[in-house]
């Protein structure tokens, strides 16, 4: 039963894809701006010149009446075609994009900057423009999201806070307007979903071994594995993402204190074993001199008090004070 279970998962994930992979994004069939503006402009001028001579040949006495009645409406009609059809322009900045549908259907993306003219039933579409402003064009420029904190457990179970800054943008205009209901909306959901899968993953800081990659001491290979979790996320909405880096990373208010004694203690730690190691090091170079320059001989008992005396004033914390002997040493 389980193998049955593994081997439909992957098929249904495969048609999951196939469905959402239907809507691939398409060129317009727009026409250039211009062109059509001055043909509307003479349609115009031809609705307004019929117009007036068909009331003028109504007025005129000897005019055959039949025919001023005909002019007037096409004249008429010919006006209001024209300001039916000045809907079809669309205006594209550089780095910007219209999704548009006609009477339900998508029609194409128009990713070129300049001065078009579609069919004026066609409609531009964007989920996020109560986000974006009152603009119905995609904006393809990288963009950036600053997502808030939020509390997650790492790899260790201790709770940090942790926020990200993901920069991206919009590579496939159908799959951002089509697949997903706010792709901005879901860009951050995933960010979050995607924050928490790699915080359980590693450690907020290298254990004592050291050899480890953690959120705190690893930014540069946390970052692309951010990255990666993420691009996976939203491939489905047509997002690529450029760059995704932890902003804010810190121990949760409950734990900070107890976690920053923990981290005082280590390096006082690591101070010490310093010390000693140089404490030891000056202690036998001294030794050593004593014996080379044949200063004075020490027996074995004299050299651990010598030892003994050295190592607490090279590793106490606070300076010496000198006892001076003035009798004999034996």
């Amino acid at each position: 039963m389980k193998n049955e279970l593994k081997d439909t998962a992957p098929q249904a994930k495969e048609l999951t894809v196939k469905e959402y992979d239907r809507i691939n994004e398409r060129t317009a069939h727009e026409k250039n701006g211009w062109v059509m503006l001055f043909i509307l402009i003479g349609m115009l001028i031809v609705g307004i010149v019929l117009t007036i001579v068909g009331v003028s040949l109504g007025e005129a006495e000897d005019s055959a009446l039949p025919v001023g009645v005909v002019l007037i409406p096409i004249g008429v009609a010919i006006i209001a075609l024209f300001f039916f059809m000045i809907g079809g322009f669309k205006l594209v900045q550089p780095n910007e994009a219209y999704v548009l549908t006609l009477f339900g259907k998508y029609y194409g993306t128009i990713k070129r900057d300049g001065f078009f003219w579609v069919n004026p039933f066609c409609a531009g579409v964007n989920p996020a423009r109560s986000a974006m402003g009152a603009s119905r064009k995609l904006s393809l420029k990288a963009m950036t999201l600053n997502n808030d904190k939020q509390k997650v457990n790492d790899e260790e179970g201790n709770p940090i806070e942790i926020s990200v800054v993901v920069i991206w943008r919009i590579t496939n205009t159908a799959r951002a307007v089509f697949n997903v209901e706010n792709y901005m909306a879901y860009l951050s959901t995933q960010c979050d979903a995607a924050i928490r899968q790699v915080a359980r993953q590693f450690p907020y800081d290298v254990s004592e071994n050291g050899d480890e990659t953690s959120l705190r001491g690893s930014a540069q290979e946390i970052a692309e594995v951010l990255r990666r979790e993420l691009q996976e996320r939203t491939d489905l909405a047509g997002i690529e993402i450029l760059e995704a880096r932890i902003s804010h990373l810190a121990y949760a208010p409950e734990i900070a204190a107890a976690m920053l004694q923990r981290q005082q203690a280590s390096a006082i730690i690591a101070a010490r074993q310093k010390i000693v190691e140089g404490a030891v090091s000056m202690v036998q170079m001294a030794l050593n001199k004593l014996a080379e320059e044949e200063i004075v001989e020490l027996d074995d008992e004299r050299k651990a008090q010598m030892v003994s005396n050295l190592l607490v004033v090279l590793c106490g914390n606070h300076d010496a004070q000198p006892v001076v002997g003035t009798g004999s040493i034996y």
